[in-house]
């Protein structure tokens, strides 16, 4: 596959220089205009029957502190937040109409970023990736055919830099609590000899983060070469980093940390962290392994060519290679508590090994240090072609992408060395993945009053998986998937101030790895979307609101629990549905002066679902699906008193929500209400530097004491009253840091 690539890289550049002798001649200066063609096959335009928000880098740049990409879209409507360690930087994530990360589809210019296997995406890879992005679009629903796995709640598709045709550079330091600090420095050399521009960034984010020993250290890169004339643009970028984050995935569980000990209170404990905790033979708690440490790299190479032919017809060939690798180190402890082990790892019986004798007494477990790794390829191909008039503007493509994943544990030490050969590998297995789509997609505009739109689409997607799981038992799938996704919608112009719109699309989408592995049963989940909206376009007010109908079938919802490396658990739900409306407006009061609010309301159902409490199965009819809210709403007022200067006061307000699907009140996370606020000033010095910006950030303004996440288990307890089963509730949460703050300033030349 790699010299498939690299043979694929060498076309590229062969072909691009043939088409070069015979383009129509364009207009050369209008190179932004050529990178936004890089994911035009995934993104929307503003008068499209589907529901969506666009983000300018001007937008992002004000909260650009050192925040993960999903802090920065916090105030989008319908869209929750999270964060592990709790200030916004390391593993975080976004929910929008209470849809996970897993069913959220994101792409770099076109390219799908989903981890293959587990169809989420680790945000905590792309340190500081926000210093390099031209604009993003967030599609809300199913949105438009898009590459890689398929949206079943939002769709993210980012654009990165975007040609600069003068020189620049830029050195960007922030600090704030929690030790927290970030450091950037960008460069351009603008348009050499009008044709070539080579451009990169350097960052570093570190954190000792809200949540006891929470700590991030990212690292991370971005360098392009572009070489723009005429109707050509090639871009080849390469952009990646490592990041090494303290363990913080198990979140405040009051059970198990009383029994370990320490004080459930989370009033008074709050920032407790479990992970690493070390025992001594007594049961006495000794301290925390060091290195309890998520380790992980990932590099990306991209390759763009785009090549515009005359005003109707263009072309666009993407190129990708990812290299992921890396591990989590975690410290195994045979800790007892009421004689039955913490953690059934420890035992012998899991490591396949024979008890010892040890003092004369027979061994059953250990302590030991393991690392779980996995070490990955992924090859990308997307093609699309498109076609423009007056009347019509229509695209076709395809993609493929293979991927490779080894997956494998080390044991790196043990109390008793003598049962184990150093760096053993006590499990392995591989993972191939391969996705084809064809699609196309057309606007047709009937009159000036009336468009309509249609979108068709076909996936097929192949997933073997061979050896053993970290469970240390035989992992063993062999899944083909024939996917077809049809859309449809109409857009009808009122007048030059209000639009109206009504689309449908059907979204099929695989299994993740979790799944699988949980229940190898697992069905493929369906979604039939009806979006129904209203766009009012005025220069001091803007309104856009729409009521959106999705009906699943065999919807993987969470259950609420973790597996052992606190990846989220899922399970098909049978029939199930959220119906919602959704309003998002700008009002512009003065010319000092604007408020932007949004808001859900939503009813997010299970149609039927069953439970086993005390031993018996029970159907508790219609529940409310897990973290799902009825409620998100979001605020910002903007205030600009002078043309350099704008503060702003953010507000979000998050319903109550469960975190299983029983309707438990033991799993209601509750709501909550957090304000930030944002300032930024700017100056133009004559000399040195074209401007310095100061950005101030508080964050949780008013010091609430909240959970954005959470967690939901249950398990049958039948050592308390033997003979009977008793149903057991356990819950755990992650809390979010109080008031916080992050200051900035950026020198640009």
């Amino acid at each position: 596959m790699k010299n498939l690539f690299l043979f694929l890289t060498l076309l590229v550049l062969s072909v691009s220089a043939n088409a070069q002798q015979n383009q129509v001649k364009q207009d050369s200066t209008k190179t932004e205009k050529l990178d936004e063609v890089l994911v035009s096959a995934v993104r929307v335009d503003a008068d499209s029957p589907i529901t969506h928000s666009n983000v300018s880098k001007e937008e992002l740049a004000k909260r650009n502190l050192g925040q993960d990409i999903p802090i920065l879209l916090n105030y989008l409507p319908s869209v929750v937040t999270t964060s592990d360690a709790g200030a916004g930087v390391g593993y975080t994530g976004i929910r929008v109409r209470g849809i996970g990360g897993q069913s959220t589809n994101v792409t770099i210019n076109g390219i799908q970023y989903n981890d293959a296997e587990s169809l989420g995406t680790f945000w905590v890879n792309l340190g500081d990736f926000a210093s390099s992005v031209e604009n993003l679009q967030l599609q809300r629903g199913v949105g438009t055919s898009t590459n890689g796995s398929g949206a079943f709640g939002a769709s993210i598709n980012i654009l990165t830099d975007a040609i600069n045709n003068e020189a620049s550079g830029e050195i960007s330091n922030s600090f704030g609590s929690f030790n927290t600090r970030k450091h950037t420095i960008k460069f351009s050399t603008g348009l050499l000899n009008d044709h070539i521009e080579i451009a990169g960034r350097l960052s570093n984010i570190a954190s000792d983060g809200y949540i006891d020993r929470a700590s991030s250290d990212l690292k991370s890169y971005f360098l392009q070469g572009s070489y723009v004339n005429n109707g050509t643009l090639i871009k080849a970028l390469t952009f990646g980093g490592s990041e090494v984050t303290y363990q913080s995935w198990f979140g405040f569980d009051a059970a198990t940390i009383a029994a370990i000990g320490e004080n459930p209170n989370i009033e008074e404990n709050r920032r407790f962290n479990i992970g690493g905790i070390q025992f001594d033979d007594a049961g006495n708690r000794t301290g925390f392994y060091e290195n309890q440490v998520d380790n992980y790299r990932q590099d990306h190479f991209q390759l763009h060519w785009n090549q515009r032919y005359n005003n109707n017809w263009s072309t666009n060939l993407g190129l990708n290679y990812t290299y992921g690798r890396g591990f989590f180190e975690e410290y195994v402890d045979d800790y007892y508590y009421n004689n039955i082990l913490f953690s059934s790892d420890a035992s012998f019986d899991f490591l396949n090994l024979e008890p010892i004798s040890v003092n004369g007494e027979e061994v059953t477990s250990m302590d030991y240090a393991r690392r779980r790794w996995l070490d990955n390829d992924f090859y990308v191909v997307n093609a699309n072609a498109n076609y423009k008039n007056d009347k019509i503007n229509a695209i076709f493509g395809l993609s493929y992408s293979h991927y490779d994943g080894d997956h494998f544990g080390e044991i790196i030490w043990a109390e008793f060395a003598n049962t184990l050969t150093p760096e053993e590998r006590y499990y392995q297995g591989n993972a191939i993945k391969t996705d084809f789509s064809v699609f196309a997609k057309a606007t047709y505009r009937l009159n000036n009053k009336v468009s309509l739109f249609g979108d068709l689409q076909l996936r097929k997607v192949d997933y073997t998986t061979t050896g053993l799981s970290s469970d240390v038992i035989p992992f063993l799938v062999d899944e083909t998937f024939n996917f077809f996704n049809p859309k449809a919608g109409i857009t009808y112009n009122l007048n030059k101030k209000n639009s109206f719109y009504l689309s449908y699309a059907r979204a099929n989408r695989e299994p993740n790895r979790n799944d699988f592995e949980s229940n190898p049963d697992v069905k493929p989940e369906e979604l039939n979307d009806f979006e129904l909206g209203w766009r009012h376009n005025d220069t001091r007010f803007r309104l856009s609101t729409n009521l959106y109908y999705m009906h699943y079938n065999e919807q993987l919802v969470l259950t609420g629990a973790l597996d052992n490396v606190g990846a989220p658990i899922r399970t098909n739900s049978g029939e199930s549905y959220r119906l919602g409306l959704e309003v998002d407006a700008a009002i512009q009061l003065s010319s000092k002066f604007a408020i932007q609010p949004n808001f859900t309301l939503s009813s997010n159902k299970n149609r039927e679902t069953f439970f086993e409490r005390d031993g018996v199965l029970e159907n508790l009819g219609q529940t409310n699906i897990s973290f799902s809210p009825n409620v998100v709403a979001a605020n910002a007022f903007v205030f600009q008193p002078i043309q350099n200067l704008q503060m702003s006061l953010l507000s979000k307000f998050v319903g109550e929500q469960f975190m299983g699907n029983n309707d438990s009140e033991f799993s209601k996370l509750d709501s909550y209400f957090v304000s930030d606020f944002n300032i930024t000033y700017e100056i133009n010095p004559k000399d040195v530097f074209k401007s310095i910006i100061f950005t101030g950030l508080v964050n949780n303004l008013f010091g609430e004491e909240y959970s954005a996440n959470g967690y939901y288990y249950t398990f049958d307890d039948d050592f308390s009253n033997p003979g009977t089963i008793n149903t057991v509730e356990g819950r755990g949460v992650y809390p979010q840091a109080t008031t916080n703050f992050l200051l900035g300033v950026t020198f640009k030349f």
